[in-house]
């Protein structure tokens, strides 16, 4: 694996890349999804499972520790409301 794949902090390119399109904010309902399957070529349901794993990983924690910590609050509280 070269640098460019894996980045500095051990994070492949679709890694890095979910966290940089949860750092953003979107127009409407639909939006996200939509970029999503555009941008990184992956059906939600995936982009989703893919980005709970993300936020236990400590690369990601150590990568972007303001998103990860933001999502994790998110799903905490999702979690303890069902």
């Amino acid at each position: 694996m070269d640098d460019e794949d894996t980045g500095e902090q051990g994070l492949g390119r679709r890694e890095r890349d979910i966290l940089a399109l949860e750092r953003r904010s979107f127009p409407g309902p639909g939006a996200k999804e939509r970029a999503v399957r555009e941008e990184l070529g992956l059906a939600p349901v995936r982009y989703f499972q893919l980005l709970n794993a993300l936020l236990d990983d400590p690369r990601a924690l150590a990568h972007d520790p303001v998103t990860v910590n933001r999502l994790r609050r998110i799903r905490e509280t999702r979690r303890a409301e069902r």
